[in-house]
């Protein structure tokens, strides 16, 4: 085997190498959106499982907000979003209900001063 043929098969490698990292990168950002949208599923799911049971332990006392008219825990909308916020979702009108990346959204941070 010559010298050329050698540098040649290392100039191949080198770009088969390249090429894998490349794909790798991608299959990297894949998975990474894939876990993403797996956790954001997996505590939309949670949040929706709660709310049945919410929703079933409650069916008892219908009468009593139909009565009222409206549900007598004072805050409640507010404790929610606070809640979403807290697990990682936006709450402010441009993006709500979309995951938070990073750091707090001041968006999000002033709606809190709002309602204070």
């Amino acid at each position: 085997m010559s010298k050329r043929q050698i540098f040649d098969q290392v100039s191949d490698m080198e770009t088969q190498i390249g090429e894998l990292y490349e794909q790798l990168g991608d299959l990297k950002a894949k998975l990474s959106d894939l876990l993403e949208e797996n956790h954001r599923l997996s505590m939309e799911n949670l949040h929706l499982r709660k709310h049945l049971t919410d929703e079933d332990a409650s069916e008892g006392s219908e009468t009593d907000r139909a009565e009222g008219g409206r549900s007598d825990i004072p805050g409640e909308g507010y404790d929610n979003l606070a809640r979403l916020y807290e697990e990682g979702f936006h709450i402010c009108n441009m993006q709500f209900g979309s995951p938070r990346r990073g750091s707090d959204c001041l968006f999000c941070l002033e709606f809190f001063n709002k309602t204070k």
